[in-house]
């Protein structure tokens, strides 16, 4: 995955949707069930993106390029390299000129997109076409793209976080396969964690929630948390889930040399997304990342072997190794869209048309959105690559769900994972509950 794409993973890209999300309001457009539009007759419809990497828009360009041929009577006008806060702009003012169809890297703002009435609701769409959105899609991203059963955007491909390990390093230390349960990962860490000085030549894991994609919620990936309960109020004080995450975490953090070591090592490290990254170097032997990683560690040419397996999980859950966290790319049907119809027959086309989907995944490698797709032999990639297809279709993966304030809870979570890693926070139980009602306090305060 280039670039562009792979840095809007980032935990801190939350803070900014935050803001961008406060331009949403109840939406004046038509809803799902007045689309009057009709989608045979010759029409053009408006779709925006945020690709912007060169490749990326070829493949968008393609994409669009099979839709017209199998609809053309419906014309796309594209318009890529849209932020989240244009695109919240145009669908809150409307406009000829305004999107039809949408397409966010952000599915922390389906919450939003879906209680602000931003985004029509596709589940009468999708039973007009006789499509069950349970079969088609992989559970998590069936989950993310709706919110209270308002099935307000689809996903389009996904991403999948797993294990990256060098094995070079792993047969010189003597492990023989990458780490199932998450004490054999704390004791493969150590065991790859080579010393020099007052730092280190080589470390087996960086744990730190300041790291490359270690934040919170992939790490809680694993331990299958349930983040809201019944009355949507935060589950964080009260699933045991979260104190366990948080807790093996940081004895991770001590066990490697503690929070100030690592930190202080960190700051020499190479960043994400350049060359450097750590453990395309080898100084650090183990890490958790998305699919795009495969190509860029190959593209950096380690002098090392790269493996690729899924993210251990709590010893107690054994059973569900192979599961990971997910997330992705949405997209949804503007409710000022006058062209409901035809807006539909494109989200539909790109989202669960197999070879469309095929075909994208391939362009772009990233994980197909749709259980065909992934089992589609027309797919191409590493054999590595294998590893986040199966984590996609794991019905025990799982992702961070909607709300209606998009990820303002996730950012909370986040601050408190920082604040008990670095021995600001000592009293996690107290800690947990503190973050549960500012989240409670921020979710009623955006109703």
């Amino acid at each position: 995955m280039p670039i562009p794409s792979a840095a809007r993973k980032t935990a801190f890209a939350l803070t900014a949707l935050t803001g961008s999300l406060a331009l949403l309001t109840a939406c004046t457009g038509q809803s799902s069930s007045g689309a009057t539009d009709d989608a045979s007759a010759d029409t053009t419809i408006n779709f925006w993106h945020a690709w912007s990497a060169p490749s990326e828009v070829k493949a968008v360009n393609a994409l669009i390029a099979g839709f017209e041929k199998a609809h053309p009577n419906i014309h796309v006008n594209v318009v890529g390299n849209m932020t989240d806060d244009k695109m919240n702009q145009a669908l809150r003012t409307g406009g000829d000129k305004a999107p039809d169809v949408i397409s966010s890297f952000t599915t922390n703002s389906v919450g939003k997109f879906c209680d602000s009435g931003a985004l029509v609701d596709l589940n009468p769409f999708f039973k007009k076409s006789g499509i069950d959105p349970e079969t088609t899609f992989p559970k998590p991203m069936n989950e993310y793209t709706q919110f209270e059963g308002n099935r307000c955007s689809v996903p389009l491909l996904g991403d999948a976080y797993g294990l990256y390990y060098n094995k070079t390093a792993f047969k010189k230390a003597g492990i023989a396969g990458p780490p199932k349960t998450w004490s054999e990962f704390e004791s493969d860490a150590k065991k790859l964690t080579i010393a020099q000085g007052d730092s280190y030549k080589q470390l087996g894991f960086m744990p730190d929630y300041h790291g490359w994609e270690t934040t919170t919620e992939h790490y809680l990936g694993q331990f299958s948390p349930t983040y809201f309960d019944s009355q949507g109020k935060s589950n964080v004080a009260k699933d045991p889930a979260f104190e366990k995450s948080f807790t093996l975490q940081k004895d991770l953090v001590d066990q490697l040399g503690g929070y100030k070591k690592l930190e202080t090592f960190r700051a020499t490290l190479g960043d994400e997304w350049g060359p450097k990254h750590p453990f395309q170097t080898g100084q650090v032997a183990m890490q958790l990342d998305g699919e795009w990683r495969l190509g860029m560690a190959l593209d950096a040419k380690p002098n090392f072997d790269i493996g690729v397996a899924p993210m251990p999980v709590p010893d107690d859950q054994a059973a569900q190794y192979g599961k990971g966290y997910i997330t992705g790319t949405i997209a949804g049907v503007a409710a000022t869209s006058k062209k409901q119809n035809a807006a539909w027959e494109f989200v539909k086309y790109i989202s669960t048309d197999t070879d469309a989907v095929v075909d994208f995944s391939n362009a772009i490698h990233n994980v197909p959105s749709t259980l065909a797709a992934l089992k589609s032999p027309k797919l191409k990639y590493d054999p590595r690559f294998k590893t986040f297809l199966d984590i996609a279709a794991n019905p025990d993966s799982t992702t961070a769900p909607a709300s209606v304030n998009g990820g303002v809870y996730l950012v909370t979570i986040q601050q408190l994972g920082y604040d008990y890693e670095s021995g600001k926070v000592t009293d996690l139980k107290a800690g947990l509950k503190q973050a549960a009602a500012q989240i409670d306090t921020d979710i009623a305060q955006a109703k």
